[in-house]
């Protein structure tokens, strides 16, 4: 594809190597033709660069196999995920999930990219809903002002929820951000 068919999130390969388009922009130069001046993400260790990349060039773009799997259950090992269409189950490390980790509940869907059969990323649904385990009581009028209190969730995860939320309630969390969306 053409340089200037380039889009944000998209894989490419460039000097042999699977980079993420973080962020692009469009500069003419003075008596030069334009140019794309480029932040890529490397897929392999996550470091970032800068590229420049002329508008007539062609750039390869890699073709993600994307998947759906689900959630099973972690051990010390690591976390179990099943394929839901061949059913073959994978075990993946911390790191594979990241922050994500703390959000994994049993049966939760993931969606997974994948190239040339390595893992690429994984992502979680935008929200999670997930059980109240531990949380100090609520105060007498603190929900007036809108204070906040910390919870721990099933999953082990701490978010700020409102003081009127109490033990056993169950709340939606987004994945993206950490932070509390409602009581469900």
């Amino acid at each position: 594809m053409k340089a200037a068919e380039m889009k944000k999130g998209q894989v490419v390969i460039i000097d042999g190597k699977l980079y993420t388009i973080i962020d692009f922009e469009h500069v003419k130069l003075g008596k030069g033709g334009a140019i794309y001046q480029t932040k890529l993400k490397s897929v392999t260790d996550g470091l970032i660069s800068n590229a420049r990349i002329r508008s007539e060039e062609y750039i390869e773009e890699a073709t993600l196999d994307k998947r759906k799997y689900e959630y099973l259950y972690s051990e010390p090992s690591g976390h179990i995920i099943m394929d839901l269409e061949t059913f073959d189950q994978i075990t993946l490390d911390d790191d594979a999930f990241g922050d994500g980790k703390k959000y994994l509940k049993p049966n939760t869907e993931l969606l997974v990219s994948s190239y040339q059969g390595k893992l690429i990323s994984i992502v979680l649904p935008n929200t999670v809903d997930l059980k109240v385990t531990d949380c100090p009581p609520d105060i007498k009028g603190a929900a007036a002002t809108g204070q906040k209190k910390s919870a721990t969730l099933e999953t082990g995860a701490v978010v700020y929820v409102p003081t009127f939320v109490k033990i056993g309630d169950v709340v939606r969390v987004d994945t993206r951000t950490g932070d509390y969306v409602t009581r469900v």
